[in-house]
């Protein structure tokens, strides 16, 4: 079972790369380890944002948390 403080460990090396750019990302829930965040700030509305979601930020946690089956922006 993947928990919210091991996704939230995983985020913060995450997020230092989208506060460059001016966005940050939210854990949201963690629910049947699927993951749930919202993409905050110039993240939230760019148009790359599903890439970065997937790309980056799934991989990101995937290769972190095996369990993670998936990351879903809500």
């Amino acid at each position: 079972m993947v928990s919210k403080q091991s996704v939230e460990s995983v985020l913060e090396k995450i997020r230092s790369g989208l506060k460059r750019d001016g966005g940050d990302i939210e854990l949201i829930d963690v629910k049947d380890d699927i993951v749930y965040v919202k993409l905050k700030g110039a993240c939230g509305t760019c148009p790359m944002a599903t890439l970065t979601l997937k790309n980056w930020v799934e991989a990101s946690m995937k290769r972190d948390i095996p369990a993670v089956k998936a990351v879903q922006a809500v």
